[in-house]
């Protein structure tokens, strides 16, 4: 049972970025239409397909015609994790929105848990507690973490984690440039430099059943790189947010 204490909210907009989620898809969607009725006066489910190579696009798109409240968008191309977001918070039409990774390794039970902290911060983020990800992606993740505090003084346990609400209108006028895995840094960071309120709490974390994951691959932690000193040399000018 799903416990709404503290009341729905008039309309919440969830996304999911997706690359190569053929066997996640409809479990993922499915799991969506169950728990936002609960949550939402007014809700929708919108698939971010990050150019997958796989039967996502298909799967997205016949979701899409058998549910009113599910949209999808296509990138034509894979242009990265970072660039799905930005659709997806482009495509969010309601005042709160919340996306988390398609691959099936977060509850969504555990939303109201974020909602209920709506009032006291613009961000309310997860972080894994446990995280259920191989040694060396959790390595690369806590030495990234560490980088992020020392360089942007972003002092979260998650930087990263893909369980995430956030006020709408916190977006409003703000330019979002990372196309790779620095986007969460990114949002936080200039959303803290707007005076933006950030709240964390623990979600559970489980391992991923279908597909692969992308965190480790070279290119993509080489681009993170380029990304975070990029963002970190921009926001050393003042009035950057």
């Amino acid at each position: 049972m799903i416990e709404t204490t503290g009341g729905r909210v008039s309309g919440l907009s969830l996304f999911y970025p997706m690359y190569n989620e053929e066997g996640n898809i409809e479990e993922a969607v499915a799991r969506a239409l169950r728990v936002l009725p609960t949550l939402a006066e007014e809700f929708e489910i919108i698939v971010v397909n990050d150019g997958s190579r796989d039967r996502t696009r298909e799967l997205a798109e016949s979701l899409a015609a058998a549910h009113p409240e599910v949209r999808a968008v296509h990138h034509p191309v894979n242009r990265g994790y970072g660039a799905a977001l930005r659709s997806g918070i482009a495509a969010s039409r309601f005042e709160w929105i919340f996306y988390t990774d398609g691959d099936n390794q977060f509850d969504l039970e555990e939303i109201p848990r974020l909602l209920r902290l709506r009032e006291q911060a613009e961000i309310v983020t997860g972080y894994r507690s446990p995280r259920s990800d191989p040694f060396v992606r959790r390595l690369n993740a806590a030495g990234f973490n560490l980088l992020c505090w020392a360089l942007l003084g972003i002092h979260l346990r998650d930087i990263d984690c893909a369980f995430k609400l956030f006020r709408a209108s916190i977006f409003q006028g703000m330019e979002l440039r990372a196309n790779g895995a620095t986007i969460d840094l990114e949002i936080l960071a200039r959303a803290r430099r707007r005076g933006a309120r950030i709240l964390e709490l623990p979600v559970r974390h489980y391992p991923r059943r279908f597909g692969s994951q992308t965190g480790a691959n070279l290119k993509v932690i080489l681009r993170a790189f380029r990304e975070l000193f990029r963002l970190w040399a921009e926001l050393r000018l003042p009035g950057r947010a």
